[in-house]
């Protein structure tokens, strides 16, 4: 899903359980990572995740479903966007429009991803 999709359906959301039950189907819409992929574990995270590249494309995983959402919207950010639009990325305003409550070991994990788009 483009990240246009998802933020417009996440304004339609009123309820804020309703936008994390959200955020957990988009973990469902990951794609498989493909063979000979470059991955790297995000450390800082409470649940295992992976971003991995192949062919400048990026693909993750996570062994949480709230957390595979939140890969899921991350990638949705950077997908088609060069390393150096990706560095410009204002990631944690968008979080911001989102308005999703995620307690301090989620929001840590999400600092921790970002981390590792502004390095590429």
């Amino acid at each position: 899903m483009k990240y246009d999709d998802i933020k417009n359906a996440l304004f339609l959301i009123e309820n804020p359980v309703e936008k994390l039950e959200f955020v957990m189907d988009l973990g469902k819409s990951l794609e498989q990572i493909p063979e000979g992929s470059k991955c790297s574990e995000i450390y800082g995270c409470t649940s295992f995740v992976e971003i991995c590249e192949k062919d400048g494309r990026f693909y993750g995983r996570a062994d949480s479903m709230m957390v595979r959402g939140i890969v899921a919207i991350i990638l949705s950010m950077v997908d088609g966007k060069s390393a150096s639009e990706i560095k410009k990325f204002d990631f944690s305003g968008e979080f911001s429009l989102l308005d999703l409550n995620f307690g301090a070991g989620r929001l840590n994990g999400i600092q921790s991803m970002i981390s590792f788009f502004k390095n590429l």
